[in-house]
């Protein structure tokens, strides 16, 4: 099948170069700008791909990036932490359609941060292969995997889970969708949780005047430790004290 391809982080990178090692025709590479890739240059040299076949992912609403795609007659779209929303224009230039990579247990964590939403609201934790739709990750699911949170988990150790069950789960599941044969469960959409970018903000801000729970501070402050990341912080004066949570099992002591 050929083959459009959008990518970003290092989920991106090492699925392209599986994709390409298992010789699937790329027809086109859509990244982030420039200045806000992660893994850009990895995922152009695992691909080969030529550079008249890189799409600026922040254009995709312009008529000309919709002529350019149209022009390179994709069949199938796969999306891996892609960051820019595909819309109907670019979705009907699919005719197999376009699967996601989104790390969360959907309906749950729907949108930005689902490692830190997972510790902070106690929702389940884990990977989901679904068709894009013209929402947030609210497509008909293909396969899903869930991950168990320890109580030693931060958001960045977390996120490393769910980066690596992204590329198994993913590996698993391509043949079926390569073949047109994989599943389609309705989501519920009325279910789960979304949330957007800046709602982490209201969470970072530890307040020294306010009540929190142990639990609710421990998980604040586990979930935003994501090195080299800022995270959880408390004002001192106009200084603000940036606050990462070491936790460790007693035979790691």
């Amino acid at each position: 099948m050929r083959l459009l391809f959008f990518g970003n982080n290092k989920v991106g990178w090492q699925i392209a170069e599986w994709l390409h090692g298992q010789g699937e025709t790329m027809v086109g590479v859509v990244l982030h700008p420039e200045a806000k890739r992660k893994f850009g240059a990895e995922i152009i040299h695992a691909t080969g791909i030529d550079p008249s076949q890189i799409i600026d992912g922040s254009t995709l609403r312009e008529p000309a990036t919709i002529e350019a795609i149209k022009a390179l007659n994709p069949e199938v779209g796969v999306s891996a932490l892609f960051g820019y929303i595909l819309r109907r224009e670019a979705l009907q230039l699919l005719p197999a359609g376009c699967v996601n990579i989104h790390p969360a247990y959907l309906p749950y964590n729907r949108g930005s941060y689902p490692n830190v939403w997972s510790i902070i609201e106690g929702t389940p934790a884990g990977v989901t292969i679904h068709y894009i739709d013209e929402g947030v990750d609210t497509g008909d699911l293909i396969a899903q995997r869930q991950v168990t949170i320890e109580p030693t988990d931060t958001g960045g150790t977390l996120y490393q889970k769910l980066e690596q069950l992204s590329v198994d789960l993913f590996k698993e599941t391509w043949p079926l969708i390569s073949a047109g044969q994989a599943p389609r469960v309705l989501q519920a959409k009325e279910a789960g949780t979304t949330h957007r970018v800046r709602d982490v903000d209201a969470l970072d801000e530890i307040d020294l005047d306010r009540t929190y729970t142990g639990r609710e501070l421990l998980n604040i402050l586990r979930a935003r430790t994501f090195p080299p990341y800022k995270g959880a912080y408390l004002r001192d004066g106009d200084h603000k004290v940036y606050l990462r949570l070491e936790l460790l099992n007693e035979d790691q002591l």
